[in-house]
């Protein structure tokens, strides 16, 4: 099965782009008009000068733009400092529907199922030619053949979503793109912009029997995720099937109304293993989801069973890479793996990346700890063990607040420069750290990663 956002949507999505733009343009030049004013009216010896020359925007009176903004936005400015803690991270609904706090265990292998365990090998699918719409400066992509212009695409991801729980009284509260409004422009700048959503988007279903943390959250959430650039989800994770077979397929008929691509979890195995792939600036980009982590076998996906495409085994997940590298030039590797609230990868993780980049992938994305992982860089391509924590809790305590913004410019042929913008989720609201902040976070994540440095400014280099 093939997934792509709509014409229509594309353009919208670019039109916001423009206006963002244009915004910044104006409020620019009228500050730089205010601050020639003040000048001007310094000089003058009659007070009075000095108020009729400020008139237009004194006493208060806030200057807007002819696109209806005020203020200016910083891309590169450090947000607040997101402070401290007073509850778990983890706020899951029991089946009772009463809000549950506290650590969730280790949801790993259940129904004692083994790593060995060969899932079935039928044909992964295959997968159309991609949107061409773009989040890019020029709009569009190139239109010649694929990556043939030496063009560069700007990828981003982060890690778990939780637009649940807690989290949604506070989108109930403060609206629903509350939580985008300090890290906007990291998620709509970039070509495209992907994370792991880690609960059903559905008001039905039945909740998991024998399971600590149970999510199932409001399709209006949608839509503003949407609007802050994200163009693909990730479902292969141990809650989209919170609610049953049809919490998954609300969440993917409720996904494919919102224009928000999915991977991971469909109908059947051939479904949840097919990739996504996008087009833009003429480079196909595939998207595969996997996990590691299935808390029951009956959520993995197979003939004619529907869930989610698991890889406690590789061999089909390396098929699916396989195949979808002879339909793209770029493919990532978005993968639910690892012990939550550990900051360093289990054994298999490295195993597994390394398989998956030998069979073709480009980039290998991981999600589920909760905190963030290590880098690593393998015959040149590179691992984000755990992107952590994006919007998961409106109270986290320390490594699990602790999260941000990956950037990966990438060539056709596969060769990504990765840059970190390190930020905090308090209240539910990722911001941008202040440079103390961001300097130890990024110092914490070169000492727990292998053979990679990440520099002041975030870059990534291998050593």
């Amino acid at each position: 099965m093939y997934i792509s956002r709509s014409e229509s949507h594309q353009h919208e999505k670019r039109k916001r782009k423009k206006k963002r733009r244009r915004l910044l343009a104006v409020n620019l030049m009228l500050l730089g008009a205010i601050i020639v004013l003040v000048g001007v009216g310094l000089s003058l010896k009659n007070a009075g000068s000095i108020g009729d020359l400020l008139s237009f925007g004194g006493n208060g009176t806030e200057i807007k733009s002819s696109d209806g903004g005020a203020a200016v936005v910083d891309k590169g400015g450090k947000g607040e400092d997101g402070g401290g803690s007073v509850q778990e991270e983890n706020e899951g609904t029991s089946k009772n529907g009463e809000a549950a706090e506290g650590k969730p265990q280790d949801e790993g292998s259940a129904g004692g199922e083994s790593e060995g365990e060969t899932p079935v090998k039928n044909d992964p699918g295959s997968a159309g030619s991609g949107d061409n719409g773009s989040k890019g400066d020029n709009g569009s992509s190139s239109g010649g053949e694929s990556g043939s212009s030496g063009e560069k695409i700007r990828l981003a991801f982060v890690g778990d979503i939780l637009l649940a729980s807690s989290v949604e009284d506070q989108l109930k509260r403060y609206g629903y793109d509350f939580p985008y409004a300090k890290s906007l422009l990291y998620l709509s700048e970039p070509d495209l912009t992907a994370g792991n959503l880690e609960y059903p988007v559905t008001e039905g279903g039945t909740p998991a029997d024998d399971k600590e943390f149970v999510f199932k959250g409001s399709p209006l959430a949608l839509p503003a995720l949407r609007d802050a650039g994200f163009d693909v989800v990730n479902l292969a994770n141990n809650h989209t099937l919170d609610h049953g077979v049809k919490g998954l397929f609300d969440t993917m008929s409720h996904l494919d109304e919102a224009g928000i691509s999915h991977i991971g979890a469909g109908k059947d195995d051939i479904e949840a293993f097919t990739p996504v792939i996008k087009e833009s600036r003429g480079i196909k980009i595939a998207y595969i989801g996997l996990s590691r982590v299935v808390p029951k076998t009956s959520w993995k996906a197979d003939k004619n069973t529907p869930g989610v495409a698991e890889t406690y085994d590789t061999t089909r997940a390396k098929a699916a890479i396989a195949k979808a590298k002879e339909q793209a030039d770029l493919v990532v590797v978005m993968v639910h793996w690892g012990k939550e609230r550990v900051d360093t990868p289990e054994q298999y993780q490295r195993n597994f990346a390394r398989e998956y980049i030998d069979s073709g992938a480009d980039l290998v994305i991981g999600s589920h700890p909760h905190v963030l992982q290590g880098f690593e860089k393998y015959k040149g391509k590179w691992i984000a063990y755990s992107l952590g924590n994006f919007i998961f809790s409106v109270y986290p305590k320390g490594k699990s607040g602790e999260t941000g913004v990956l950037d990966a410019t990438c060539t056709a042929k596969g060769d990504c420069d990765l840059q970190f913008h390190p930020m905090y989720a308090d209240q539910a609201q990722p911001k941008p750290m202040e440079e103390n902040q961001a300097q130890a976070l990024i110092d914490r994540l070169t000492s727990i990663s292998f053979k990679v440095k990440l520099r002041k400014d975030g870059t990534l280099v291998s050593e």
